[in-house]
């Protein structure tokens, strides 16, 4: 599977499980293909607005560059959302980082791993408020 279709296709398991949580949520396909801030789906509800960049990966880590994340906070301060990016790691699930709390890495960029997610990340029910997962 192309990683443009495998994008799709988890960009779309995301949507339906905003829909099947009464969250709206609708997906802005071709982000990234224009040089004006877009992501990949906003999801929303009367309390909480997301702005969220997908990835789905086989690997275990991931490189964003500044000028990414920075289009991403850029979008979600225009219309008050929060700036997330939704990680989807084969075989293991979604995990889901608020952009504002990203360390940049020596070349002023960004790497997300497997391990950060999981001790940084949410899962989706806490994204959505059913429920607070406790770091230790």
């Amino acid at each position: 599977m192309s990683s443009k279709r495998k994008g799709t296709l988890y960009e779309r398991e995301l949507f339906h499980m905003f829909w099947n949580s009464s969250w709206a949520a609708v997906r802005s396909a071709g982000s990234g293909s224009t040089p004006l801030p877009a992501p990949d789906i906003l999801a929303g509800n009367k309390e909480k607005l997301l702005a969220i960049e997908c990835k789905a990966i086989k690997s275990k880590s991931k490189h964003f560059k500044k000028e990414e994340v920075q289009q991403l906070k850029t979008f979600s301060e225009t219309i008050n959302a929060n700036p997330i990016i939704a990680m989807r790691f084969d075989n293991i699930g979604w995990f889901f980082l608020d952009v504002n709390n990203l360390k940049e890495n020596k070349n002023g960029n960004y790497t997300i791993s497997l391990n950060h997610c999981k001790k940084e990340g949410i899962k989706f029910a806490e994204l959505i408020g059913d429920y607070k997962q406790s770091k230790l």
